[in-house]
């Protein structure tokens, strides 16, 4: 997962950039925006955000059940 795409504001990321990108915007609450002209690095980044609306944010601890 370590392939380097370039992005539009040209500097390079990584797929693993990409997905861990989508993955802090979606625990963030921030709308999805992928790249528009990558469609790899759209992938990636899609991944990522499904996967962090699934799973919590590290800092983030699950309310108990009471």
């Amino acid at each position: 997962m370590n392939k380097t795409t370039k992005n539009t504001h040209g500097s390079e990321m990584t797929d693993e950039d990409w997905f861990n990108l989508g993955k802090s915007d979606a625990w963030a609450g921030k709308p999805k925006v992928p790249p528009e002209q990558d469609a790899q690095a759209a992938s990636m980044y899609d991944l990522g955000y499904s996967e962090g609306e699934i799973k919590h944010p590290p800092t983030q601890t699950p309310k108990a059940p009471q």
